[in-house]
């Protein structure tokens, strides 16, 4: 068995289109109207009632139990991007976890809660360069020098 994607519905197919294509850079796999596909397993699916046979009651705005998660090698530049979207409601201003990955939580057009976390390589690199050995990182990030170097040649 594999996985082969993530639905979620939106309530206008077209803006969240845009809205992934241009925050994040998405690209367009297949399109059926009312269901998109991203190249990345992502799907968008207007009238997500009638696709999973329910009522439409049934399917909830902000129901913050999942969240879609994006890496982003440039997070920086990413921050300032997401700043020229006005309407855009964060969950917290940007946070640095105890690993010390950055990240910034918000909902996307239809309530869905997303991540944009600082590439995990960039995160190693930037304590690297600030002097830290790699024993350093791997207390600091409670992961195994072995799969330090494996996620820094991958």
């Amino acid at each position: 068995m594999k996985h082969t994607c993530m639905v979620i519905s939106v309530a206008d197919i077209k803006a969240a289109r845009k809205f992934y294509e241009d925050l994040f850079g998405l690209e367009l796999y297949q399109d059926y109207g009312i269901n998109i596909s991203f190249t990345c397993g992502l799907s968008l699916q207007q009238d997500f009632h009638w696709l999973v046979n329910l009522p439409e009651e049934c399917i909830l705005r902000k129901s913050n139990n999942i969240e879609i998660c994006f890496e982003e090698q440039d997070f920086d530049d990413f921050l300032n991007k997401l700043k020229t979207y006005s309407n855009i409601e964060y969950l917290s201003e940007v946070i640095e976890h105890e690993w010390g990955q950055r990240v910034i939580r918000f909902y996307d057009l239809d309530g869905h809660i997303i991540e944009v976390g600082e590439d995990m390589k960039m995160v190693i690199n930037r304590f690297l360069a600030s002097g830290m050995t790699m024993e350093d990182v791997s207390v600091k990030m409670d992961a195994s020098i072995e799969d330090l170097t494996k996620l820094l040649n991958s």
